[in-house]
C-alpha cells in the first residue's frame, strides 16, 4: 500500500465523493498536505477517514467522532479514552433503543388502524350484499 494518496484514490477506496472528503477536511478530521494545488493524504489521514466513516455508521456526530479520533492520537493513557468511548456509545445506544421503542409503538398503531379499516370494509361489504 502506498504511503500517500490523492483525493480521488481515497474517494474510490471509500466510495465517497471528493466533496465529502473536503467536507471532512473542513471539519478538521483529516489534514492533507499540499503539493502545489493538489492535496496529498497520508496513511494517518486514511486511517482517520476510515475511523470517521466507522463512527458515522455507528451514528455518532462528527464532533463525537473528531473528539474520539483525536483522543486516540494523543500519547496519553488509553484508559480515559476507552471510558469516554464507552460513555459515547452508551448514550448513542440509549438513543437508538428509544427510537426502536418509538418505532415499535408506531408500528403497533399502524397495525391497529389497518385492522380497523379492514373491519369497516368488511362491514360495508356485508351491508351492500344485504
Amino acid at each position: 500500500m502506498s504511503s500517500t494518496f490523492t483525493i480521488g484514490e481515497l474517494a474510490r477506496e471509500f466510495d465517497l465523493t471528493t466533496r465529502a472528503i473536503r467536507f471532512y477536511e473542513d471539519c478538521g478530521l483529516i489534514t492533507p498536505q499540499r503539493s502545489g494545488r493538489n492535496r496529498v493524504y497520508t496513511l494517518r489521514d486514511r486511517t482517520r477517514l476510515k475511523l470517521t466513516l466507522r463512527g458515522k455508521r455507528l451514528g455518532l456526530t462528527l464532533a463525537e467522532v473528531k473528539e474520539l479520533v483525536d483522543m486516540y492520537e494523543s500519547p496519553r493513557d488509553t484508559q480515559p479514552q476507552l471510558k469516554k468511548f464507552l460513555v459515547v456509545l452508551a448514550t448513542h445506544r440509549e438513543q437508538l433503543e428509544q427510537q426502536m421503542a418509538d418505532l415499535h409503538a408506531t408500528l403497533d398503531e399502524v397495525r391497529a388502524q389497518e385492522k380497523e379499516a379492514r373491519r369497516l370494509l368488511a362491514l360495508g361489504l356485508k351491508k351492500e350484499q344485504a
